[in-house]
């Protein structure tokens, strides 16, 4: 089974393949409405053949390949530089990659048509020629149009998220749509105290980390960050991937493992190790694109205020997760979680009681 980190990331590599087919194939009907029937390059001599379909081919396949080394290797090597750094360094890296592949085509096909070696002196002068000129050039210059909107495309999706991006092009919530969903609202523990102690910039290195950390759980369960609100943590499901295997309550264990498995690396950086506490309830919103200067879709309901309450009582009742009956019900704990009843409790903001249950792992 692919983990559901992975089915993401081949989502992410997706783009890179078509991208680069279309391009193929527009650049392959472009060049032959230049050169027509022409046996040669003009510009260089080199054999012309018009193959659009190996081209698109060849482009799709490059670009997967691109789309790969993009999403598994590169994005985490700058992860950590600015937008338009990463756009740049990428793309010259992309453009070599490309340059040293059309080389040793080049090479290759000569020699097959000459029947010689691939680097013999005459087969390579051909290659260097054809790398000078302009019509390579304009090719290069052509597929980094081509390569920044596929860069393009995973850095907005990284930024406002992948299910987010993917709702806007489907215009799925341009009008306001009600559905069910679980919330999870996550929050730092003794977070001001950690603060005062760090310092603004050391605090938000701790949280840089800190989010980092969680975000591949909360991937690997389905959810969905909403928001980040200072250090609190906002995560979504729909009802149905929320309550899949317990997904909601998973994703929240896995987390504390992560940070657990994690923290000489927080003492030694920070001297501190973050802890958090949670609390997660489900409900109806309604969902839709709202803004107008800066668009993004919103849940609006009374769901989430009900959420941030319940997580807020965390400490009153000296516990990590509190869960309300309404989301109990619709899970499937035994022999996986045991719960204690905390009782009806009436919600700051609210004049009915909700009834809380604290949940533990069972080891």
């Amino acid at each position: 089974m692919i983990s559901i980190k992975k089915r993401r990331q081949l989502v992410q590599v997706i783009p890179f393949g078509v991208v680069s087919l279309l391009f193929g194939l527009i650049y392959s009907f472009l060049e032959h409405g230049i050169l027509g029937h022409s046996a040669h390059y003009p510009t260089t001599g080199n054999p012309y053949h018009y193959a659009p379909f190996s081209s698109a081919f060849l482009a799709f396949f490059g670009g997967t390949l691109m789309g790969v080394l993009e999403v598994f290797f590169l994005n985490r090597i700058f992860h950590y530089k600015s937008f338009s750094k990463k756009l740049i360094i990428k793309t010259l890296i992309y453009l070599l990659i490309i340059a040293i592949l059309v080389f040793l085509m080049t090479c290759f096909g000569h020699a097959i048509e000459r029947e010689t070696y691939p680097f013999d002196p005459q087969v390579v002068g051909f290659a260097f020629n054809f790398l000078m000129s302009f019509a390579f050039i304009s090719m290069e210059l052509y597929m980094a149009l081509g390569i920044v909107i596929c860069l393009f495309y995973t850095e907005v999706s990284d930024n406002i998220g992948q299910e987010v991006l993917i709702n806007f092009f489907l215009g799925r919530y341009h009008r306001p749509i009600e559905e069910h969903r679980v919330f999870m609202f996550l929050d730092m523990k003794d977070s001001t105290a950690i603060a005062e102690r760090l310092g603004h910039t050391m605090y938000f290195d701790m949280l840089r980390e800190y989010y980092a950390d969680l975000s591949n759980s909360i991937l690997n369960y389905n959810g969905h960050i909403y928001q980040y609100v200072g250090d609190e943590v906002v995560v979504t499901w729909t009802m149905e991937n929320g309550l899949d295997k317990n997904n909601c309550l998973n994703c929240f264990y896995d987390m504390k493992r992560s940070l657990q498995e994690q923290a000489e690396k927080y003492k030694e950086r920070f001297d501190v190790a973050p802890t958090f506490k949670a609390g997660i309830h489900l409900g109806k919103v309604t969902t839709g694109e709202i803004g107008v200067t800066k668009k993004d879709i919103i849940f609006s309901g009374d769901v989430l205020n009900t959420t941030a309450r319940i997580q807020s009582l965390c400490n009153s009742y000296k516990t990590d997760l509190l869960i309300s009956e309404r989301l109990l019900e619709f899970l499937k704990i035994e022999n996986v979680f045991s719960t204690t009843d905390i009782g009806s409790v009436e919600l700051r903001g609210r004049n009915e009681k909700v009834n809380l249950f604290s949940v533990k792992q069972i080891a």
